[in-house]
């Protein structure tokens, strides 16, 4: 802040200072779980995912690192931010899920409301606690037997009750990798052996997201939280956090002793696997991507492509294709590559396809023409 005026951030560093949160700009030695804790979770829709996403964070990261923390139950996958399936450590599944309860709550009637009218909801949450605490059930096997006590209503809307209202947490063998299995539910409090947390003040969430993903706005909070009304959060927070601009004036927040490098910083290539939240948790991401690119990477039902970043930014996406015992990660850029940037693609994607085609008999890259 320069004469009472806020700082102008540009593009760049902006781009910088999330690089530096997410560890895209030097890789971290800090455990799985700290790391996981950092991110306050990783989106994980898939199983795969976060694996990959840990990998492209942490200097030496071994898949059975995360599949460890899951069998042992330190990591969950649950739905919290924006109603979608997270990945998060126990800790933050208690201390999380009581702050996300409205967001989900007026999640679930917007996509049920017409078909929940009239509806106990409360007394369908009660007993879908009861029947997943009984024997972990995929959310079909659960409608399905909340339909045999309301059978005029629909199984899939009453499932989704239960999902939203309660903790319900997936248990393995769904979340390790390599391993397949239906998404089976309990409750949090009956997989992890300990009760939610009592505090629901958004609070301490800010000042988290603010840690991963600042500098930002209350807009971009709402974004990766799906909350309302963080405006409000953002004023009684203010005293104690720093105060910038955006090139187009839009007011931003941050800690005040986060990293923000200069714009200059050099970046190096890093690969990001399906569903990152880098890209998904500011209302404004051009600080990582264009609004074009974003209807590239983003389809219509909601899927997030594999991305590779050049220079901090998006300039492509990337898949592992498999053919019997071959594995070839195909890179398909945007636009024409420098020679030293598709050197330095290709070394990094032949570290991670043999992370994660390890079993391959043959392993290959291959880069398509933009």
């Amino acid at each position: 802040m320069t004469n009472g005026t806020p700082s102008v951030l540009d593009r760049r560093a902006l781009n910088r200072a999330l690089l530096a949160r997410q560890w895209l700009l030097e890789r971290t030695t800090a455990s799985a779980s700290d790391v996981l804790e950092h991110l306050v979770g990783m989106q994980a829709q898939a199983p795969n995912p976060p694996y990959l996403g840990l990998w492209t964070r942490i200097a030496g990261f071994r898949l059975d690192d995360l599949a460890t923390l899951v069998r042992q139950r330190r990591a969950v996958r649950l739905v919290l931010m924006r109603s979608t399936i997270h990945l998060a450590t126990a800790r933050d599944c208690l201390a999380l899920r009581p702050v996300l309860h409205t967001s989900l709550t007026r999640g679930l009637n917007s996509s049920f409301g017409r078909q929940l009218t009239g509806l106990d909801l409360a007394e369908v949450a009660a007993e879908g606690r009861r029947l997943v605490e009984s024997e972990p059930l995929t959310l079909g096997e659960l409608g399905k037997r909340l339909a045999e006590r309301w059978p005029d209503r629909d199984a899939f809307a009453l499932a989704n009750v239960v999902r939203a209202l309660e903790p319900l947490v997936q248990v393995p063998p769904r979340g390790l990798w390599g391993e397949s299995g239906q998404a089976a539910h309990t409750t949090a409090e009956a997989w992890l052996g300990e009760p939610l947390s009592t505090d629901d003040s958004a609070r301490q969430v800010v000042r988290r997201y603010l840690a991963a993903f600042g500098p930002a706005t209350a807009a971009d909070m709402q974004t990766w939280s799906g909350m309302t009304r963080m405006a409000a959060v953002f004023k009684d927070l203010r005293p104690e956090l720093a105060v910038f601009r955006d090139e187009k004036g839009r007011e931003l927040f941050d800690l005040p002793n986060a990293p923000r490098p200069g714009p200059d910083v050099p970046a190096p290539v890093r690969l990001l696997p399906e569903f990152d939240n880098v890209l998904l948790s500011h209302a404004d991401r051009t600080r990582i991507l264009t609004d074009e690119q974003r209807r590239l990477i983003i389809t219509r039902n909601g899927l997030v492509k594999s991305t590779f970043l050049v220079d901090g930014f998006v300039a492509g996406t990337w898949r592992i294709d498999r053919r019997k015992k071959a594995a070839t990660l195909v890179l398909e850029p945007f636009a024409a590559l420098k020679a030293a940037d598709r050197e330095a693609l290709a070394g990094e994607a032949e570290r991670l396809l043999a992370a994660a085609a390890d079993d391959a008999g043959a392993r290959d890259i291959r880069f398509e023409a933009p």
